[in-house]
């Protein structure tokens, strides 16, 4: 079963001791010996794991690495109370830390400017382990791969998808694999297209060294040159990271981070108002169909997009609707549920969506997010540049946006706003005073209806509009640990 591909529940994650929590305590309980049972606690984790693809083969290639922890995990503002450390270590022997982090609610940046970056294996714990991201971005400004490619790095898991995927000449699509641990991971690679399953000659029982990485070209898996493909990868044993990078020819490049995992309703956050293309994906998972109703939360409300009432997928089939410009010039975010309630199927989906046209296009890929039930962070923004998307659905949401301090200076600052139910709000968030460098920005959800959120980066080079998209799930910085109490009949058993 999928553990949440986009949030930390993948992560390692280990709860500091406390003291009598789990100890004996000779002064509790009642008359009869016997204690009442304790009410959970939210304590923060005590470590946390993130993998970062490779970034780019381009001789032009430059790459940015930024680490952020929020503050508010009881470790107070400026430093990491009570010890601990961040770092990203490259799949190479005798490395130095890529981005070391110090202090919470402060990114830490780094630069790399080299071709045939590797992939990051990075660890934080202590009180720098809860809500801890990380942000890989990278300009190819011209030639092959031109585009700007941005992701947040992912947790370790087991299994992970990606609808919108392809083999057709004029793309490049890898699936960047990556192994944390010592052992070898065993790698599955499945590929769904419009008729079901590819046959694929190389996907399955692909091992993953321990501590390294493993692109893999999905036309090198199969024959067919096939466009809107799901990729399923799931580790038979062991666990890896999993992200996908999309190279085409004309329209750019950018990665594809995972889906949220199979669900009846799902929420793609945060589709950028000028988009002049939108084309979604979407797989269902088991052995039924699904019929699939749309909505589209704008700033006003929900409307249904004209010509696109419904969508019939097939059990184990690709299924595309081109939506073109849905937008119409209003940032939007796309609402997706069941026409049957009793008989409501899982799926996953993801956006494929197209700004400029002709040779000044680029792409950037959106797919189905988890929501933020308390807090999410997105590391590395600009002066300019960034924009914020929320998505309030079942009932209006109470949120606090944060802007960090910057990576080089520069005071930070929060908001608090409410987003109407079933609409999306587009903010460009107000940048730390006398910034330097970038800055991270926290959504917390404080009340109200479900929340849903991403960051669109957009960073021009010439005439081409250059974006990316970066979904913002739960941090899943804390925990819920149940109080445990005296219980001496366990002796007499």
């Amino acid at each position: 079963m999928n553990r949440n591909t986009y949030s930390l529940a993948g992560a390692v994650v280990v709860l500091a001791v406390l003291t009598g929590a789990a100890g004996l305590n000779s002064g509790g309980g009642d008359s009869g010996g016997t204690p009442a049972a304790g009410a959970a606690a939210r304590l923060p984790v005590q470590r946390t794991s993130l993998l970062c693809p490779e970034p780019s083969s381009s001789e032009l290639a430059s790459t940015q690495y930024t680490s952020f922890t929020p503050n508010g995990s009881g470790t107070g503002a400026g430093t990491a109370a009570g010890g601990g450390s961040a770092k990203l270590l490259p799949v190479t022997p005798k490395a130095k830390p890529v981005a070391p982090l110090t202090s919470v609610g402060k990114p830490a940046v780094a630069n790399v400017d080299k071709p045939d970056g590797p992939a990051l294996i990075g660890t934080a714990d202590g009180s720098l382990a809860p809500g801890w991201t990380v942000q890989q971005t990278t300009v190819v400004d011209s030639g092959d791969g031109r585009g700007l490619l941005g992701t947040s790095c992912v947790a370790p898991d087991s299994e992970f998808w990606f609808p919108g995927a392809s083999t057709v000449t004029g793309r490049q699509d890898y699936v960047h694999l990556i192994n944390p641990d010592e052992t070898p991971a065993v790698v599955d690679i499945e590929l769904y297209g419009k008729d079901g399953l590819l046959k694929a000659s190389t996907g399955e029982g692909i091992t993953v060294a321990g501590g390294s990485s493993e692109p893999v070209m999905l036309s090198t898996l199969v024959a067919d040159k096939a466009a809107d493909l799901t990729v399923h990868v799931v580790a038979r044993s062991g666990r890896v990271g999993a992200l996908l990078q999309s190279v085409d020819d004309k329209a750019g490049a950018d990665w594809m981070a995972p889906a949220a995992e199979p669900a009846t309703s799902l929420v793609l956050p945060g589709i950028p108002a000028d988009a002049t293309d939108v084309r979604l994906v979407a797989f269902a998972t088991g052995s039924d169909d699904a019929d699939l109703t749309f909505k589209l939360a704008t700033p006003t409300g929900s409307i249904t997009p004209a010509g696109h009432e419904t969508l019939h997928v097939k059990s184990g089939m690709s299924t595309v609707a081109d939506l073109g410009d849905v937008t119409k010039g209003d940032a939007s975010s796309l609402i997706i549920g069941s026409s049957d309630a009793h008989t409501a199927v899982p799926v996953v989906a993801a956006l494929r969506v197209t700004r400029g046209k002709g040779a000044k296009q680029e792409i950037a890929f959106l797919p189905a997010t988890p929501r933020i039930d308390t807090r999410a962070s997105v590391a590395d923004n600009r002066a300019k540049g960034s924009t914020l998307s929320l998505t309030a659905v079942g009932g209006s949401a109470t949120v606090r946006v944060t802007s960090s301090a910057g990576s080089g200076g520069g005071t930070g600052s929060s908001k608090t706003l409410i987003v109407k139910a079933g609409t999306t709000t587009a903010l460009v968030p107000t940048p730390p005073a006398g910034l330097k460098g970038t800055y991270a920005l926290t959504v917390e959800r404080l009340s109200g209806g479900q929340l849903y959120a991403s960051r669109t980066l957009a960073l021009p080079v010439g005439d081409v509009q250059m974006f990316t998209i970066q979904p913002m799930p739960d941090d899943h910085g804390t925990v819920s640990v149940p109080e445990a109490a005296q219980d001496l009949r366990i002796l007499n058993r």
